[in-house]
């Protein structure tokens, strides 16, 4: 699943808050206090852990591996860069027959129709063809501004109510030919999701799981606080805000990791299904908070494309926990959510 759409970078340490190695592969233990933090690189990006007390009976280096199947059986499941994955195999095929998939592809594919629902088509996952078409997608080398002919015509072709799911005999129908789903936008965070599942599951109570951005954590960090999580600034200068979280997802969706400039204008990889071009509203990006990382990965992408009102609104009627950067006359104007507003680290 590699190169995602974009690479947000946030930033989490349990006691202080400092930018993550993204690139930096190891494995250890801190014997003393037993913690261990490892990274590793998957789905075209990368993923660190941090468990502050991992039991002595956990063996590090088969965690690791663990860790990495689960990652990669998301891979061989939803990735549109394995002509072979579930999802591609899905895409190559004929129309208006149900296609049998795994019971994730099937839950994920669900959650990203109610999403699509929620947000009145701002999130869409069957917009792989605009994203193609803007020279964001799977193997695409040209970045330039499409003919609005191109653009109108591959709008036309997607579609999310041409997309049917089913859970029992887990499968997926489109309902048009050449249909095109592209689960990018929320597959890390289901990934993360799955990571999650599996430390509880082996009784690790207390860790951090980041993976191209998306973070996921559970109980109280090394110095047995709340985790605090850096977001970003927009423009690379450092933190812009802290948050402390114990539970739960964070996710954001920004313009300003993937781009191109045409005549003096930037074009964000964010693309609005309902036009089929890059948004232009000035929200630079959206923060959300989420039970789950599948949830606050895939909002987070609908309210950015929603843009700083239409998202806000929608983010305080259904009770999301969404943070707003906009560019406003060369600074950033910063509105959050009722949800979000207790999130903040003072």
């Amino acid at each position: 699943m590699a190169a995602f759409y974009s690479r947000r970078k946030i930033i989490a340490t349990a006691g202080s808050v400092a930018l993550a190695t993204p690139f930096l592969s190891l494995v250890g233990r801190d014997a003393a206090a037993g913690e261990v933090v490892f990274h590793g690189t998957t789905m075209g990006t990368t993923y660190s852990v941090r468990i502050p007390h991992l039991p002595m009976t956990v063996d590090v280096g088969a965690l690791k591996r663990d860790i990495g199947n689960v990652l990669e059986a998301v891979n061989e499941q939803m990735s549109t860069y394995r002509s072979l994955s579930e999802l591609s195999r899905f895409n190559t095929g004929g129309g208006q027959i149900w296609t049998p998939v795994s019971p994730d592809v099937a839950t994920v594919a669900r959650a990203a129709l109610a999403t699509s629902q929620v947000s009145g088509g701002a999130y869409d996952p069957t917009i792989g063809p605009l994203v193609s078409l803007w020279g964001f997608g799977a193997g695409s080398k040209v970045q330039a501004v499409p003919d609005a002919g191109e653009i109108e015509a591959r709008r036309r072709s997607i579609g999310h109510g041409y997309l049917q799911t089913r859970t029992k005999s887990p499968a997926l129908l489109k309902m048009r030919q050449g249909l095109h789903v592209d689960l990018s936008g929320i597959a890390k965070g289901f990934a993360a999701d799955k990571v999650a599942e599996h430390l509880e599951r082996i009784d690790i109570e207390r860790y951090l799981f980041e993976i191209g951005g998306e973070v996921r954590v559970h109980g109280h960090g090394r110095s047995g606080n709340f985790w605090r999580i850096g977001i970003e600034h927009p423009d690379g200068a450092g933190v812009q805000r802290i948050i402390r979280l114990a539970a739960g997802a964070i996710a954001t969706s920004g313009d300003y990791r993937h781009f191109f400039k045409s005549w003096g204008r930037r074009y964000s990889h964010i693309l609005d299904p309902r036009d089929g071009r890059p948004v232009a509203h000035g929200l630079a990006s959206v923060t959300v908070v989420a039970p789950t990382a599948m949830a606050a990965d895939a909002f987070s992408t609908a309210l950015m494309v929603l843009g700083p009102d239409q998202g806000l609104a929608l983010a305080g009627q259904r009770d999301i926990a969404a943070y707003f950067l906009a560019r406003a006359g060369g600074r950033l104007r910063e509105t959050a959510s009722p949800a979000f507003l207790p999130l903040i680290s003072g």
